[in-house]
């Protein structure tokens, strides 16, 4: 996403999706509750309404992908636990994140912000990695890209059409805006990627003591997590129902 392309094509045109009823498991930060997100998801909108052929992200699944874990039927819900309890003890000692958005990069296949400075999520993403390869029976069944570039996509290609008119509409850069990043969640993607249909099922926080409060509430077996519905406030906008709360 580096160099501009010269011509956009349609992201979903020989993609091998999950079919209706397949959930592909993925950590993600969530970013659908940020105004400032939003706010920048919005402009972009605003000046690309004369383009068809692009499909917007839904404001509330605004977010960065962080790790494709694999497809749901490949896992237990044991692992999917042991994985999430793991992110947690990795995550603990990392403090909230501060990151700048504002810089938009280009694909074939898609719109984005950028996110800044450079390297600073890798912490995160090592973490959340470190979690999946060291969970038994997950390791070997975890989607793994050799470079990772954090990203927010705000438009994906769906169809083929010069990129040249739509980056002279949009620009290089949008208003600078900084945020905190402080966790990442666990999301099923459910079906066809554009259908949306996202189910998030814990998350954990970025820098939080040993002795929170949420590990001791209805305890899931050994693993210390918040079940059915668990909702926890944490700073930056980190507000979500979910099945686990780490």
């Amino acid at each position: 996403m580096t160099q501009l392309p010269g011509q956009m094509t349609n992201r979903w045109q020989d993609r091998a999706e999950p079919r209706a009823g397949q959930g592909m498991l993925y950590w993600h930060i969530l970013l659908g509750e940020s105004p400032q997100v939003r706010a920048l998801a919005s402009i972009a909108r605003e000046k690309l309404a004369p383009f068809s052929g692009l499909h917007f992200t839904p404001m509330r699944w605004l977010h960065m992908t962080t790790l494709a874990v694999g497809l749901m039927d490949d896992f237990t819900e044991a692992e999917i636990g042991n994985m999430a309890a793991h992110a947690r003890d990795f995550l603990r000692d990392i403090p909230p994140v501060t990151v700048v958005l504002g810089k938009i990069l280009y694909h074939p296949e898609a719109i984005t912000l950028a996110i800044g400075p450079a390297g600073v999520l890798d912490t995160v993403h090592d973490a959340i990695s470190a979690a999946a390869d060291g969970t038994p029976g997950m390791s070997k069944k975890t989607t793994r890209r050799e470079l990772w570039i954090p990203h927010v996509t705000l438009a994906y290609s769906t169809t083929a059409q010069p990129a040249a008119p739509i980056i002279a509409t949009l620009g290089r850069r949008l208003p600078e805006h900084t945020i905190s990043v402080d966790c990442v969640s666990l999301v099923i993607q459910e079906g066809a990627e554009r259908l949306w249909n996202w189910q998030p099922i814990a998350k954990v926080l970025l820098g939080a003591p040993a002795e929170d409060g949420l590990q001791n509430h209805l305890p899931r077996g050994h693993l210390g997590f918040v079940q059915a519905g668990g909702t926890f406030i944490g700073d930056g906008g980190c507000t979500m129902s979910a099945r686990w709360v780490v």
